[in-house]
């Protein structure tokens, strides 16, 4: 016999867990209709963006059809007359402008953690959040309602690497974070540009040639790769310079020398060749009377 679901997993699965169904018919039959004017917004609602074409679009399906799905909502804390929406923004939006007098709610009782978790689902699993909006949810059920990353796992079906993930975008310059709000960059992309001091330039790039994630990947690494030459560069006093001078005439090939540690007491010596000649030609400087077997 199989378990009873656990509420995080009733959570995963969308709204009609809420209702004890696995169908939405359930919820259409303990709907009932309250004046718009009871309704107000909810203090846990994640969305920030209502895109205008898809408000629009919605605002003409409910004038021809209305409400056909009711909201969630519960009693307002503020005042006993009122709910607040929990589930449903949108479409109470979209009845405002249709001009509804009435639509149909279906009343829960909600803990503020409830109410800001069925938020989140229900935008995610009706029309995504964008990532920002939904990494913003789930910081705030860590940091409100102490969460943790599994929990969060379960409760609204999606991998503990992707909110992860997502979190992780939160601490993107503000510059990024209205590209990827616009759409002109992917999450995806916005990910490979987290660990840059200085991403503008780069993201400006990335959206002019229309790079796709793997090549945004590549091109950071490139960035990081010269970041850390030129800072390396940068470092070197001019006895280091001198010395790679000396030794790059010495040789007739390019030398490189990287001091490690604190006091530069361990390092490398690169010394740079381009064909299997120069590499035979400074093995005999060094010594060697025969030069290895090479390819």
């Amino acid at each position: 016999m199989n378990e009873e679901p656990t509420r995080g997993r009733q959570l995963g699965r969308g709204l009609s867990a809420l209702f004890g169904e696995e169908t939405e018919d359930y919820a259409v039959r303990q709907s009932k209709m309250v004046p718009i004017g009871y309704l107000r917004a909810g203090r846990f609602q994640p969305r920030r963006d209502f895109d205008d074409a898809q408000m629009d679009t919605l605002v003409q399906s409910v004038k021809k059809h209305g409400i056909l799905q009711p909201l969630v909502v519960r009693p307002d804390p503020d005042d006993p007359n009122s709910y607040e929406i929990v589930a449903g923004e949108r479409r109470w939006r979209a009845a405002q402008l249709a001009h509804l007098h009435e639509i149909p709610v279906v009343v829960k009782e909600l803990t503020n953690a409830g109410a800001l978790e069925i938020a989140l689902i229900e935008n995610i699993q009706r029309q995504n959040l964008n990532p920002l909006e939904e990494g913003e949810g789930y910081r705030r059920l860590i940091d409100e309602f102490n969460h943790t990353q599994d929990a969060l796992s379960r409760a609204v079906g999606k991998s503990r690497s992707h909110i992860a993930n997502i979190l992780r975008l939160l601490n993107l310059p503000n510059s990024i974070k209205k590209m990827l709000i616009r759409g002109e960059l992917s999450a995806g992309h916005a990910r490979a540009l987290l660990n840059l001091d200085s991403p503008d330039k780069l993201a400006r790039r990335i959206i002019k040639q229309g790079l796709n994630v793997r090549q945004t990947e590549r091109l950071v690494q490139q960035a990081k790769t010269a970041s850390r030459a030129t800072a390396v560069g940068q470092r070197k006093d001019s006895d280091t310079v001198a010395l790679e001078k000396n030794l790059s005439d010495l040789l007739g090939l390019r030398v490189v020398v990287n001091f490690r540690g604190d006091h530069g007491d361990h390092g490398e010596l690169v010394i740079r060749y381009k064909t299997l000649e120069q590499l035979e030609e400074v093995l005999h400087k060094l010594g060697y009377s025969k030069a290895p077997t090479l390819g």
